[in-house]
């Protein structure tokens, strides 16, 4: 199975890029890695062994676009399955592998791994989400994607940009919302560098410089309740998901 592994970037350090770089060089299943810069190209990548595609300005949607663009290439060079990881993490070398194996074992439309929170040095934090625990939630970096799903790649770029703050979920949901079929990995293979405060608070650290205070999801839920039954038509066909004003994402996160 030729597998095509994508990553978007912005500003991240070269650290974090190079440390994405190399976990997906390490794989025991052979992959491609497709690299695409949001705006701010790192030379050193044109000399690192992989697909480098440089797009010229930044889209402020959380690498929707690059992620869309770079996954509709790879389908379009003839690769078997979609990988997705940010730049901020990294694989375990067994990662793609036994994605590659379950998906064949089962012929699911998709697969989603599972994750562990880190630090920046590698440490694992001792955390785990109910939504994580659950397979409610399925982070962008721990999706796979295989041919019944690459219909469903132009959603990142087509979902308007105000639902791009949770767009891992809404991607989720619209395949999901169709009935594709998904496997499940439960032990982690993804190294989620954790950038949110309230989990270092929540075991009782310190945050790091550069962790978040969460998302600003109440500008979501302001354009959410300014859309029209026409507009939530609308949007529904371009995120392949339904959003109407009960939906369980908006009411959980914009509240």
């Amino acid at each position: 199975m030729r597998v095509a592994v994508v990553t978007p970037y912005h500003q991240e350090p070269r650290a974090w890029l190079q440390r994405c770089v190399e976990s997906v060089r390490n794989q025991e299943h052979a992959c491609e890695h497709l690299l695409v810069s949001d705006g701010h190209a790192q030379d050193w990548l044109d000399g690192a062994g992989v697909r480098h595609l440089r797009l010229d300005r930044a889209h402020a949607d959380y690498g929707n676009t690059p992620r869309s663009i770079g996954a509709q290439l790879a389908v379009a060079d003839g690769f078997h399955a979609v990988a997705f990881l940010d730049a901020d993490n990294w694989f375990e070398p067994d990662h793609v592998g036994r994605c590659v194996e379950l998906a064949e074992r089962t012929g699911a439309d998709f697969v989603s791994a599972a994750r562990r929170f880190v630090r920046e040095d590698g440490s694992v934090i001792p955390f785990e989400s109910r939504e994580d625990r659950t397979g409610e939630h399925v982070d962008t970096s721990c999706l796979f994607l295989l041919f019944g799903a690459f219909h469903a790649l132009p959603r990142w770029l087509l979902m308007p940009k105000p639902m791009t703050i949770l767009g891992d979920r809404y991607f989720v949901k619209s395949m999901r919302d169709e009935g594709l079929t998904e496997a499940r990995l439960s032990e982690p293979s993804v190294n989620y560098l954790c950038s949110w405060a309230d989990v270092y608070r929540a075991v009782g650290e310190l945050p790091p410089a550069f962790a978040k205070n969460g998302l600003p999801t109440e500008r979501l839920g302001r354009w959410l309740r300014r859309l029209s039954t026409t507009d939530f038509a609308q949007v529904e066909r371009l995120s392949g998901c339904r959003i109407g004003p009960d939906c369980e994402i908006a009411a959980r996160h914009c509240a």
